[in-house]
């Protein structure tokens, strides 16, 4: 195994703490006996510093152990777990800097019971190779805390884009054309952008781009791109230079997650593309006389959505960035299906919640997830008009869903749409707020009665309604049988302790 200098400082700061005191020596008498300085062996045992030779053969003398005994990266029993720790994918890419966390805070749990963190961290590794929890999961995963720590709202990206269009004199008012963005991709960033090589790859139909780490940079643009699609892949290409970012991955949509530095940068030049595209003062003024109206409707959203020329993706994805913070509905949550026309299964590709609900969650799992949502019936009206030969680009419904185990209830608005590089796809995409005091301050159709109701759940599995009460079930309630079962022995055991103490 390699290691970095920091983790051979890490190592040589626990062994040399534990092998202190083992001898029970205090740091104070340590320092005696090698007549090196309490502060200076503090720094050492903390990993901050490594001694050159000289010195760490007089801690060993002190310690009455060679040389290499002190200075060798192999460890004992109880610190096994330690070099796994270390050179595991997880805490390496792990960006434990934005929560506040060092590495070394992790090191110090094994420090300070070693066995008791010994079979943590074993049981932390096991689990996560049984499952085959990838090291890309958690970077998403953290990326997803890191948005909700900020109420997925960030000041210094919508300052840079302000910043961007001031400089060059551009108007606020919508849409940016793609001529301008490619203008300074050319002209300011010696970009060559190419929209004909890609047709030639089928293989690589599903990208939206991929960029070439050539002199000059290029930009192989997907040819099937809708208008809107395009604008925002240019923008997003000037936000990963104006704003300085290096570490990048090379296509559009994820093929292989190398860091989090990848992740956390490609989140904020995409941020910086939706804030350029969807001026920030201009979407609250129109949100805000959209909340206004007395009943929901749905072609004044859309009729918004279009001014923006946005897709129905990048403009709920905006509101998700500016409606919390802006409106003070911070209990939102974010949710992207996909579906193959007509078909009956149903994938979470993207999803970011903001409450404290268990919505639909979960990407991957490997189960059914609640034909009563919203995006569901949306996917169902979508595939039937364009098996009548119709193609909306869009359709847009609300719904009011009550959660059955909370009893708390979502103002739900989705926007389903074709998948324009998947062909026979469609996507639907959902912004749900939490209906409480705030929500019916602010948003006066909070309560049309044309909007319908209706009581849902996360997953079939995971819900207790019969089948004579849900007709839309599609998987029997297994897991929630379970669950069901383990809190009957938990009941029953306790009424059985409770009467033998008797």
């Amino acid at each position: 195994m390699s290691m970095s200098g920091d983790d051979l400082r890490l190592i040589l700061g626990i062994k040399l703490k534990q092998l202190r005191q083992e001898k029970g020596y205090s740091l104070k008498e340590l320092a005696e006996k090698t007549d090196l300085s309490l502060s200076y062996l503090s720094e050492i045992e903390k990993g901050k510093k490594y001694p050159k030779p000289e010195k760490i053969i007089q801690i060993a003398r002190a310690l009455g152990i060679s040389f290499d005994e002190l200075v060798s990266t192999k460890v004992d029993g109880e610190l096994n777990p330690l070099t796994a720790l270390l050179d595991a994918p997880l805490i390496k890419e792990f960006p434990f800097k934005f929560f506040g966390i060092s590495p070394r805070e992790i090191v110090d749990l094994v420090t300070h019971s070693p066995k008791e963190a010994g079979a943590f961290i074993r049981t932390f590794l096991e689990v996560g190779q049984a499952y085959d929890v990838r090291v890309e999961q958690f970077l998403f995963a953290a990326l997803r805390s890191y948005q909700k720590m900020h109420y997925n709202y960030f000041e210094e990206l919508e300052q840079a884009a302000a910043q961007f269009i001031t400089e060059r004199h551009w108007p606020l008012t919508p849409p940016i054309s793609s001529e301008r963005l490619q203008s300074v991709l050319i002209d300011e960033y010696g970009y060559v952008l190419d929209e004909t090589t890609l047709d030639r790859y089928p293989e690589l139909q599903g990208f939206r781009s991929i960029w070439i780490d050539s002199k000059p940079p290029r930009l192989l643009l997907n040819p099937r791109l809708l208008p809107a699609q395009k604008t925002f892949i240019l923008g997003r290409e000037i936000g990963f230079r104006y704003l300085g970012l290096q570490e990048r991955a090379v296509t559009s949509s994820w093929l292989k997650v190398e860091s989090f530095e990848q992740v956390l940068n490609n989140f904020k030049a995409s941020y910086f593309s939706g804030a350029l595209f969807i001026n920030r003062e201009l979407l609250q003024q129109d949100m805000a006389g959209f909340f206004q109206k007395e009943r929901w409707d749905g072609e004044s959203f859309l009729a918004i959505m279009q001014r923006y020329a946005a897709t129905p993706e990048m403009f709920l994805y905006r509101l998700s960035q500016l409606v919390p913070k802006r409106f003070d509905l911070p209990e939102m949550f974010y949710l992207r299906f996909n579906n193959e026309a007509g078909s009956d299964v149903f994938h979470l590709t993207k999803e970011l919640n903001m409450t404290k609900m268990l919505v639909p969650h979960g990407i991957g799992l490997n189960e059914h997830y609640c034909r009563r949502w919203l995006s569901i019936s949306l996917f169902k009206q979508l595939a039937a008009k364009q098996k009548q030969g119709e193609h909306p680009a869009a359709i847009v419904a609300a719904q009011r869903s009550r959660f059955i185990e909370s009893d708390a209830e979502f103002f739900v608005i989705t926007v389903a749409r074709p998948l324009m590089l998947t062909e026979g796809a469609n996507s639907s995409i959902s912004l749900g707020f939490l209906i409480n005091d705030a929500f019916k301050k602010t948003v006066r159709f909070w309560e049309d009665p044309a909007v319908p109701r209706a009581e849902v759940n996360e997953t079939c599995e995971r819900c207790g309604l019969s089948e004579a009460l849900c007709q839309d079930r599609v998987a029997p309630p297994v897991i929630y049988r379970q669950q069901q079962q383990q809190k009957t022995r938990k009941r029953v055991l306790q009424e059985l302790v409770n009467e033998m103490k008797k």
